[in-house]
């Protein structure tokens, strides 16, 4: 009994209810054609019943929808003249109701099977993408992080948004970029460079051997074999940041990446680099020298690192996220508690949807360091 009771208290479903818009459309048409004088035929109208179903409904819905058309069709013909089974007209309106039934229902599969293709698509990115990027941890050393990555919604194209943090013997290590291009190959790129960060943020060298070394690692990584003259065509925009544990101005090389924010007491302040450096994988074309520069972050500061899907992210009429603006005067020192606004307002901006991946990094340094 509990079973039966719990069937019943289901919900409807929404495309469900819809069902009584065409069916009730088929029920008027045949009464008031049934009442209409003999010259006026509504019949044709029927085609209308399975024509507006696949805007809500699947296959089944609207094969039952275009059957009871041509059920009405079929009633109509015989109460217009009893003596005659069905006249050509009927005859011929009742096929083009079939016709046109049989061509929704192809239609309604063909596009059910296209959205099930095209969620195993998103399915397979969103686990490459979580594969190659995993949340950074809540705690790093005396940094309290929050971190997010905000997938564009065109289709199944994920982008190439890269971050990354390594504990040193005095501080923290991060990266955030951005690759040229989309897709899996965008990917790819990312998880190359991610990977050359991980294995060279931990040792004692300097910020700019560490960019250096990244550096060369996308130049040669990125680079087909037997392709030496094709350098500059795949690069990668990145900010590198070293934060002491201990109080201490931060140190970065951002190359031709926009700028990280620092929040003192609701007003944010940009990070501009005096000595900006081109992008990574530009090394063996530009032979840059790197030349490091530094901030103040001061304990309850909070430090906002981002890509350029934030700051290129338009409204409605075409207005770039005001990012400086949009974040003045926010109190939140909790990480997650700012990431969470900062998420809310830039959706709110676009309307609800990206038309390219962003990053959204938020950190906190504690007042009193951890061991």
């Amino acid at each position: 009994m509990p079973r039966r009771l719990e069937g019943l208290r289901r919900p409807v479903r929404p495309e469900h209810a819809l069902l009584a818009i065409p069916i009730a459309w088929i029920i008027a048409v045949s009464v008031i054609d049934a009442l209409a004088p003999p010259n006026i035929h509504l019949s044709p109208l029927l085609v209308a019943a399975p024509a507006i179903t696949p805007l809500f409904g699947g296959p089944r819905a609207v094969g039952l929808v275009a059957a009871l058309a041509v059920i009405a069709q079929t009633i109509i013909g015989l109460l217009r003249d009893p003596e005659q089974l069905l006249s050509s007209n009927d005859q011929a309106q009742i096929i083009a109701l079939v016709l046109v039934g049989t061509a929704l229902v192809i239609f309604c599969v063909l596009r059910e099977r296209r959205a099930k293709e095209l969620a195993q698509v998103r399915y397979v990115s969103e686990a490459a993408q979580r594969v190659v990027l995993p949340p950074l941890p809540k705690e790093i050393g005396p940094l309290r992080v929050a971190s997010l990555y905000l997938a564009a919604e065109a289709e199944a194209q994920i982008g190439g948004d890269l971050y990354a943090a390594a504990r040193t013997a005095s501080g923290t290590r991060l990266i955030v970029g951005d690759v040229q291009g989309k897709g899996m190959t965008a990917v790819n790129d990312a998880a190359l460079l991610l990977g050359a960060f991980r294995v060279a943020a931990h040792r004692p060298a300097s910020l700019g051997d560490l960019v250096s070394y990244l550096d060369r690692s996308v130049c040669w990584d990125l680079m087909e074999p037997g392709e030496s003259g094709r350098y500059g065509e795949t690069f990668i925009t990145a900010t590198v940041l070293d934060i002491p544990d201990r109080d201490g101005r931060v140190q970065m090389i951002a190359c031709g990446h926009p700028p990280p924010l620092v929040l003192r007491d609701g007003r944010p302040a940009t990070m501009d680099t005096l000595h900006p450096a081109p992008p990574l994988g530009l090394g063996e074309l530009t032979h840059p020298r790197y030349h490091v520069d530094s901030f103040p972050f001061e304990p309850g500061n909070l430090l906002l690192l981002y890509t350029d899907g934030v700051t290129e992210a338009r409204d409605s009429t075409g207005t770039f996220y005001p990012l400086t603006e949009r974040i003045t005067g926010w109190m939140e020192n909790d990480p997650d508690a700012f990431l969470d606004r900062f998420r809310r307002d830039l959706l709110h901006h676009v309307g609800g949807h990206l038309n390219d991946d962003a990053v959204m990094i938020v950190i906190e340094r504690a007042a009193t360091p951890r061991a």
